[in-house]
């Protein structure tokens, strides 16, 4: 089977290409070159890489050029848009490809109503990440009740892993907050800390997708969380990250105005509002039942591993910031 990964490169690629070599596909690597893989494997020297940006090309060259490599199965990992969306579905229909496989978001759902988060729910997206990713979820699940368009659309949560710049206890990307509580000081976090998060193994996502691709009749036409199955509050991320360090916590909790002047920095504020207003908990029942999907990594150990991984490699250090 010959199947063509668009972002192989990027941390779900990264795990899963090799997962395709080892089940003996033919792996066709779509990457802008401008990275390596996270995850080093054997498995790499038998893929093809092929350099191609979706942002570069002139409409529709992209897509054309895809289909041209006459693909079983093609995994989308870097499809942002409708209309990218639109274009693909048109040039792969020219061919005799036999599933297309969507990267879309947990972040489709918006603001929810009702927990645990089902897939097929009504979805309140907004911002337009999510509504994209929501339109381009709809639209191809239109096509496969319409025409029998071969689709699949996967929907990860916070992706994490080594390699991987981990979401911290206050919702953004600040290491400063996890270098206050390796030195053992007070963080702030917004509210009652009881917004949640969800960090998920990049392995895991990957193996969502791979899943799929290996129980194909019971993927098509439908969405699948890949997720680890947990969420954990703020106020709990904090208090693990102080026990992981071998500290008392020492967390302060502020309203959400109060804690944006604390923080005083609109990137890191406008990233803990697009996370805690999407708080929830995101079920992967369906995908267990239909895929066999069992995450290998709990939420804590892809955060530790995360962490470890910052701490060994020397994150910190390159950012300015002191450890312990």
């Amino acid at each position: 089977m010959k199947t063509v990964v668009i972002g192989c490169s990027g941390h779900i690629g990264s795990y899963l290409v090799p997962k395709f070599v080892h089940a003996g596909h033919k792996v066709v690597g779509i990457s802008r070159g401008q990275s390596k893989p996270y995850k080093q494997d054997p498995a790499w020297r038998e893929v093809e890489q092929i350099v191609l940006d979706r942002s570069k090309d002139t409409e529709g060259d992209f897509e054309r050029k895809i289909a041209a490599l006459n693909a079983d199965v093609v995994v989308d990992l870097i499809n942002f848009t409708l209309d990218d969306t639109k274009r693909m579905v048109e040039a792969l229909k020219s061919t005799n490809f036999s599933h297309y496989l969507f990267c879309s978001s947990v972040w489709a759902h918006g603001k929810t109503t009702n927990v645990p988060i089902l897939e097929d729910q009504p979805k309140y997206p907004f911002g337009e990440y999510g509504i994209q990713k929501a339109k381009s979820e709809e639209y191809l699940h239109s096509l496969y009740r319409k025409e029998g368009f071969p689709e699949t659309v996967i929907m990860p949560a916070q992706i994490s892993g080594p390699g991987w710049l981990i979401m911290t206890p206050a919702a953004n990307h600040d290491l400063e907050v996890f270098a206050k509580i390796s030195r053992g000081e007070e963080i702030a976090i917004p509210n009652f800390g009881m917004e949640t998060v969800h960090h998920v193994h990049a392995d895991d996502v990957a193996q969502v997708f791979f899943n799929a691709v290996t129980h194909r009749n019971a993927s098509l036409g439908e969405s699948f969380h890949a997720g680890s199955g947990e969420a954990i509050t703020l106020l709990g991320y904090a208090q693990a990250i102080y026990r992981y360090f071998g500290h008392e916590e020492k967390i302060k909790l502020l309203s959400w105005e109060e804690w944006c002047e604390y923080t005083n920095n609109e990137d890191y504020v406008d990233r803990t509002y697009g996370h805690i207003v999407r708080s929830g908990l995101y079920s992967i029942e369906k995908a267990k039942r239909l895929l066999e999907y069992y995450p290998r990594y709990t939420l804590m150990e892809t955060i530790e591993e995360s962490v470890a991984y910052m701490v060994e490699n020397k994150w910190f250090e390159k950012q300015g910031i002191t450890l312990f």
